[in-house]
């Protein structure tokens, strides 16, 4: 090998992501001793999705006491689904609590990266023309951050106000104003409902229903928060209910429907509260989903069923033919004309240009989303990719399983820093799962998905971005306590650990 190149790196670590992936990351990281570390963030404030998305009525969509570290429990969330600003804030007192500040780079867009394979370090180049070289990097841009709009005629045609919900202009007025939405989503459940009251007139275009479940929300009292405070184990109780709660209304019933069939039981209580909060016969059958639960993201809302039971809102179901400058036709004809467009459509999730979401050139200049392309998203415990070293990925394929994201964050973080101690360590400079290593995973991973729900016929009409264009869904069928068991034992004789100019 010709060592002659040999290049100190700007940095030890570079995490690209500020959002709580990051956070966690970066956290984990300077704990274990990797303090030659920066986070790289494209928006001018931390906390990702919770930075960018600030809807009308977001909130999370899981109790508070589960999505939170678990290391750094909040006592004082206002209610048990907390709105969106304090999840915002408590990503600032992360930041803050645990001394990372001066590591994050933000307004900073990484566009490129190619791994150099004589000095065994990563280029990452920077939207302007800045390149940073760095030993290993983390992946923590998550999948929720591209806005994708919607594929529809004369989209960028319409002469009103056009938003996204991930992108919302709080400048915009909508009082007194002909609205239209389009998209029935977890982002539309939220905000439906709390814009609806003040428009003149709503329009819900639906091509999916989403399967709407009671939410179990209501204020903490002051009583309930000095409990949480003061009373010793009473933060650790709250999370362990909280904990199972989420278990059994996703990772279960989602991975193991063969065996433990949950998801019907879901779907009748669904049924019921669909009833129960609309009166009109013909508008629940609309909003009636005819595909199983789980196929795709549920909502969790007891007030966007009961929106459509008001007179200024309307359910349109009739597919869209185009967007015109003064409204929107269907396929009918008919043309709804309207002030105010509002994108409830999501986001690039398992599409090109989001996974990865910049281009990715390993070992031979091999770029990552072509490998996908040719053999199907995988990496090993959702974190590595042979032919691709020292590069790691929070929210990789198959990484997963549905229960709470910061269960993800921890489990991947302790995977992550299992491999970097093991490299200081041996001073290796190079780490690389063994491909032999992957593809054990992976077929594991395909041998379960007979008791998925996503496999087991129910899913045809549910139009989810869960399945991705080789009509894979890259979850991690496994319950959380299999995911936490791995991330502290997997065999570190999985990777390979090289140290330069010894190979």
């Amino acid at each position: 090998m010709d060592i002659s190149n040999i290049r100190t790196p700007d940095h030890e670590v570079v995490v690209v992501g500020g959002g709580f992936s990051g956070i966690g990351a970066a956290i984990k990281l300077d704990q274990a001793g990797f303090h030659n570390l920066r986070v790289l963030e494209a928006g001018d404030g931390v906390g990702g999705a919770w930075h960018w998305n600030t809807y009308p009525g977001i909130a999370v969509d899981i109790p508070s006491f589960s999505y939170q570290f678990s290391f750094e429990k909040r006592p004082d969330w206002s209610r048990v689904y907390a709105p969106g600003d304090e999840l915002k804030a408590y990503a600032e007192h992360c930041v803050d609590k645990y001394g990372l500040r001066s590591r994050f780079k933000l307004n900073t867009r990484a566009v490129g990266a190619s791994f150099d394979e004589d000095a065994h370090l990563w280029c990452l180049e920077i939207e302007g023309g800045e390149t940073i070289t760095t030993r290993f990097v983390v992946g923590a841009t998550g999948v929720l951050t591209q806005p994708k709009p919607p594929d529809i005629p004369g989209v960028d045609s319409f002469e009103g106000i056009v938003m996204h919900t991930s992108r919302w202009d709080h400048n915009q007025d909508l009082r007194g104003k002909r609205v239209a939405v389009i998209g029935t989503g977890a982002s539309a459940v939220q905000v439906v409902p709390t814009i609806a009251p003040d428009v003149e007139q709503l329009t819900v275009f639906q091509r999916t229903p989403i399967w709407c479940l009671p939410k179990a929300d209501g204020e903490l009292s002051p009583r309930v928060r000095g409990a949480l405070r003061w009373i010793p184990g009473a933060k650790g109780i709250a999370r362990a209910l909280s904990e199972t709660f989420v278990e059994l209304t996703f990772p279960l019933p989602a991975h193991f429907d063969g065996v433990v069939p949950l998801a019907k039981r879901g779907e009748a209580v669904a049924r019921k509260h669909l009833r129960e909060q609309v009166k009109d016969p013909e508008t629940r059958d609309k909003l009636t989903p005819r595909y199983g639960l789980g196929c795709k993201r549920p909502g969790f809302s007891n007030d966007y069923l009961p929106t459509f039971n008001r007179d200024n809102v309307t359910l349109e179901t009739t597919p869209i033919e185009s967007i015109t400058p003064g409204g929107i036709r269907t396929e009918t004809g008919e043309e709804h004309e309207i002030d105010v467009l509002i994108l409830a459509t999501g986001f690039k999730v398992f599409e090109s240009g989001n996974m990865p979401a910049y281009p990715v050139r390993g070992c031979g200049g091999v770029d990552l989303e072509s490998w996908w392309d040719e053999n199907r998203f995988q990496a090993y415990e959702g974190v590595s990719v042979p032919g691709f070293p020292n590069l790691f990925a929070i929210l990789g394929p198959y990484a997963f399983n549905g229960s709470s994201y910061f269960n993800l964050i921890e489990h991947q973080s302790r995977h992550i820093v299992r491999c970097l101690k093991r490299a200081r360590r041996s001073g290796a400079t190079l780490v690389e799962v063994r491909r032999e290593a992957n593809d054990r995973y992976f077929r594991k991973m395909l041998g379960r998905r007979h008791n998925q729900i996503f496999f087991r016929g129910s899913c045809a009409n549910a139009n989810s971005y869960y399945f991705d264009h080789h009509g894979d869904v890259p979850f991690r069928a496994s319950p959380t306590i299999e995911v936490a068991w791995r991330s502290a034992r997997f065999p570190l004789d999985d990777y390979r650990f090289e140290r330069l100019g010894t190979a």
